[in-house]
C-alpha cells in the first residue's frame, strides 16, 4: 500500500486552504526584474562605496535564505549560523593572506611576522591552492553541519534545546578564534590586497565582486524555490507541523531536517567567503552570537515562511542598521530589539505575512450591495390637485 504525503495532510484543524503558486512566466518575470535592479539599476545610481555596502547586505541576504528554509519551513530555530558564515569567511581570508604574502615574496602573512610566527601553520598550508580553498568553502561548513545535524536530530533534540545548542556553538567558535594568534586573535584577518589575482583597490574589480555576489544570491533563491516546491519541501513542512505523524508514515524526520540544516550552512559558508573581499575584514565579532541573532532578526522581520521575505528583511535590517548607526550610534541596538519584539509579538509571520493578510482581506471583502430602486409612486397616493392636473 502506497502512502501519499503532502503538506496539506498535516495542517492545523480548520477549513482547507488552496495554495496557489506563481506560474513559470510570473517567476521568470520576477527573476528578470531582480536581475535588472541588481545588474543595471544599482550600479547606475549608487556610488562605489554604496555599491560595496549593498554587496555586503546581499551576503547577509544569502544567509537569510538558508535560515528561511531551515527555520521557516523546517521549524529549526538556528541561532548559530555565524559559525558556518565564519568558516567560509576564514577559509577565504586565509587564502587571500597567503596570496598577498606570496606576492610580496614573504613566507608568512604580515600579522604573523608581527606576532613572531616565522613558519606557516600546518592547517594554513592547504589554502595556498585556490582550488582547495574553493572546495573547502563549499564542503567544510556543509560537512560540519551534516555531522552536527545527525548527532542532534537523531536524538530528537528540537525546539528551544536546539536553539540553545546552536547558540552555544557560535559562542564557543568566537571564543576559540579570539585565543588563536594564527588567525589574528580578536583583530581577525584584514588588509587584503588581491582576490585571486585581481587588485581589490581597483573600483572595476570591486564592481565585479558585487556582480558575483548578486549572481550567487539569484542562484541561491532559485535553488531554494525549487526545494520548497518539490516533494522534499512538502516533507519539510510536514515535519515542522507533525513530526510524529511523518515518522509513523515511514519517513525519517532527522534526515529531512539534516538536509535543510546542511543547505543553510552551505549558503552561509558561501556568503562568508564573499563577505571577506567585499568588506575587507573578518573577525570573531562577525561570527559570534550577536551576528547570528542579527541574521535571525532580518528573517523574522521579513517573513520566515516566504521565499523573498528573508531576503528583503535581511537587506532592510542591514540598511537600517547602517543608516541609523551613522546618525544615532547608540540607538540602533534598542531600535533593533524593539522592532524584533513588535514583529514577533504582533506579526509572527513578518511583514510578508502582513502583506499577504491585506491581500486576502481585499479578495474576500464582499462588494457593496447595489442600492435598491425606489418604488414607483401609486397614483392613489398623489394629492388631489396633482391628480386633477
Amino acid at each position: 500500500m502506497s502512502v501519499t504525503l503532502s503538506a496539506r495532510t498535516f495542517t492545523q484543524a480548520g477549513p482547507a486552504r488552496i495554495i496557489t503558486r506563481p506560474g513559470p512566466a510570473r517567476t521568470a518575470a520576477g527573476f528578470a526584474l531582480a536581475a535588472l535592479i541588481l545588474f543595471g539599476l544599482a550600479p547606475a545610481v549608487l556610488s562605489d562605496f554604496r555599491l560595496s555596502l549593498l554587496g555586503k547586505f546581499l551576503c547577509f541576504a544569502i544567509v537569510a535564505v538558508g535560515i528561511g528554509l531551515a527555520w521557516g519551513r523546517g521549524g529549526m530555530l538556528t541561532l548559530g549560523q555565524g559559525v558556518f558564515f565564519g568558516l567560509g569567511a576564514y577559509i577565504m581570508a586565509m587564502h587571500l593572506k597567503i596570496a598577498d604574502a606570496q606576492f610580496r615574496g614573504d613566507t608568512v602573512p604580515d600579522f604573523m611576522q608581527i606576532a613572531g610566527i616565522r613558519e606557516l601553520p600546518a592547517y594554513w598550508v592547504p589554502f595556498s591552492s585556490p582550488a582547495v580553498t574553493l572546495l573547502a568553502i563549499l564542503i567544510v561548513p556543509a560537512l560540519i553541519a551534516a555531522l552536527l545535524g545527525f548527532g542532534v536530530f537523531a536524538r530528537r533534540v528540537k525546539g528551544a534545546y536546539f536553539a540553545i545548542l546552536s547558540q552555544a556553538l557560535a559562542a564557543a567558535f568566537a571564543i576559540l578564534l579570539v585565543g588563536q594568534q594564527s588567525t589574528g586573535g580578536s583583530n581577525g584577518l584584514n588588509r587584503f590586497r588581491t582576490f585571486f589575482g585581481y587588485d581589490l583597490s581597483d573600483p572595476v574589480n570591486k564592481r565585479m565582486l558585487f556582480f558575483i555576489v548578486a549572481a550567487i544570491l539569484l542562484l541561491v533563491v532559485a535553488a531554494t524555490r525549487q526545494l520548497m516546491q518539490s516533494r522534499y519541501g512538502e516533507l519539510l513542512v510536514a515535519v515542522r507541523d507533525q513530526e510524529e505523524r511523518v515518522r509513523f508514515l515511514g519517513y525519517d524526520p532527522a534526515l529531512i531536517k539534516v538536509v535543510a540544516y546542511t543547505v543553510a550552512a552551505f549558503f552561509a559558508g558561501i556568503a562568508g567567503a564573499m563577505f571577506v573581499p567585499i568588506v575587507g575584514i573578518i573577525s570573531p565579532a562577525d561570527v559570534g552570537i550577536v551576528p547570528s541573532i542579527a541574521f535571525l532578526i532580518g528573517v523574522a522581520i521579513g517573513g520566515r515562511n516566504t521565499l523573498l521575505g528573508p531576503v528583503l528583511g535581511a537587506i532592510g535590517v542591514a540598511w537600517a542598521q547602517t543608516a541609523l548607526s551613522e546618525n544615532f550610534p547608540s540607538a540602533w541596538t534598542y531600535a533593533q530589539g524593539l522592532l524584533f519584539i513588535v514583529v514577533v509579538g504582533f506579526f509572527p509571520a513578518g511583514l510578508a505575512g502582513v502583506v499577504a493578510l491585506l491581500r486576502r482581506r481585499r479578495r474576500t471583502t464582499p462588494p457593496d450591495p447595489a442600492p435598491e430602486p425606489e418604488p414607483a409612486s401609486d397614483p392613489a397616493d398623489l394629492p388631489a390637485m396633482e391628480r386633477a392636473r
